[in-house]
């Protein structure tokens, strides 16, 4: 913190400014301390060589600096997470969403929830807004380390910081999470092998977080491989890694319906049931794919399907408006565009989204082109680095991991340019203080 605003306790700091938020201008703590990562990462939950490996891959994949939100919107986000699952919920959003998903998602479910969801909010003095839901959000277990490694810069800040007690229970939590999501789909008998699941894993950019899922179920006496889906077979109904049976596959392919020709097996396998495998196809579908945002944002349609006032006015305050881009509307929408953002309905890690005011005519065309939603404009928050540079700031998302409707963890991502992308000084994973 700026030390010469710093006395007395942290309720008292706050009183000395006009808001929470206004942290995020002058305080300069630095909570992070590398030697307490580099334990974390190499003997208290991940492995010996890790703290090299992201040092080497991702330099910029934690950042030194907290974000503070308000306890308001805290209770807000989760307000927000509630109504959601509880729309899900309803035989008439569920119809209404999958009659235009993958055939895949359409089959019937295996009673699993889905591990891991990323409730992304952007927040600032003067917006609130949900921006998308993920359903194989990377970053818990990085995020885990990372609050391991926080050590307060002044005594104000000492009760923010998570004690080990709680980080320990968050691992615990993490574990029963994926427990549950077993005896969710009707087996009695322990969990015993987890495949963590993506293309090319090794050479994935969160491949580090693939290995603290593996030690922290090796802990807890669940055996963990980290495969390709190539890896992975299919033998008298059951999926197999070597000599070893599957009981779950933690999923964290983008195809999210399993259509390539790669992820055959586990299409298969899926519709087979022959392993949980979480999150799966339909749960993408029922809160990933943003069209969703169009229906959960437009307030005939949620009448129309029984959506209770209550749980519509949550909705309406809190996702931003959002429409499929089509030929019918696409000279409104490009007139409008300063005002929007636009994403690809199946996008993940940014990729293919677009900032309204930084599009070009040809990035139009591949827009109208279809697969495109419109979502309006909420600036994301700011937190300055630095108080030898108060007006240079890096933007930052909320990302809220959630299992069941409970939120596990906050983190935030710091960034520049359009959107989150790990690649800027200062930048990456900062821990959240609610206050």
């Amino acid at each position: 913190m700026n030390h010469s605003m710093a006395s007395g306790t942290y309720a008292e700091v706050l009183a000395h400014h006009k808001s929470i938020e206004s942290l995020n201008s002058e305080c300069f703590c630095i909570t992070l301390d590398d030697d307490a990562l580099r334990k974390a990462l190499e003997s208290e939950i991940g492995t010996p060589g890790l703290f090299e490996l992201i040092a080497e891959r991702c330099p910029y994949l934690f950042s030194a600096r907290p974000v503070f939100i308000s306890l308001a919107h805290a209770d807000r986000m989760q307000r927000v997470i509630q109504a959601i699952e509880s729309v899900v919920a309803m035989p008439s959003y569920q119809q209404a969403v999958l009659g235009q998903s993958p055939s895949l998602a359409r089959s019937p479910g295996d009673g699993s929830l889905g591990v891991l969801f990323g409730y992304d909010f952007h927040i600032a003095e003067e917006s609130f807004g949900l921006i998308e839901i993920n359903t194989n959000a990377g970053g818990l277990m990085l995020n885990a380390a990372l609050a391991r490694a926080q050590r307060a810069c002044c005594p104000e800040m000492q009760d923010l910081i998570p004690s080990l007690d709680a980080m320990d229970r968050l691992g615990e939590n993490i574990v029963s999470m994926f427990r549950h999501e077993w005896t969710l789909t009707g087996h009695e008998e322990p969990l015993r092998r987890i495949a963590i699941v993506d293309d090319n894993p090794e050479q994935q950019y969160l491949y580090p977080e693939f290995l603290l899922y593996q030690q922290l179920f090796h802990r807890h006496g669940i055996d963990a491989v980290i495969a390709d889906p190539s890896a992975l077979r299919l033998e008298q109904g059951s999926l197999w890694h070597d000599a070893q049976k599957i009981d779950l596959v933690y999923n964290r392919l983008t195809d999210f319906s399993f259509g390539s020709n790669s992820n055959s097996v586990l299409r298969t396998a899926y519709l087979e049931h022959a392993a949980v495998i979480s999150p799966n196809p339909r749960t993408h579908a029922l809160y990933a794919d943003k069209r969703n945002l169009v229906l959960l944002t437009d307030p005939s349609e949620l009448s129309r399907l029984g959506v209770a006032p209550e749980l519509q006015n949550i909705l309406l305050n809190a996702i931003p408006r959002t429409e499929v881009v089509s030929a019918v509307n696409a000279d409104r929408l490009w007139n409008d565009r300063r005002h929007l953002f636009f994403k690809p309905y199946a996008g993940f890690g940014s990729r293919a989204a677009y900032r309204g005011d930084k599009l070009t005519k040809r990035v139009w065309q591949d827009i109208c082109s279809g697969g495109f939603v419109a979502q309006a404009l909420v600036l994301p928050g700011q937190r300055v680095i630095s108080d030898d540079q108060p007006n240079v700031s890096l933007k930052f998302d909320l990302r809220n991991y959630a299992y069941n409707g409970s939120v596990q963890w906050i983190a935030a991502r710091l960034y520049q340019g359009q959107t989150t992308n790990f690649r800027t000084p200062d930048g990456g994973f900062a821990p959240v203080y609610v206050g």
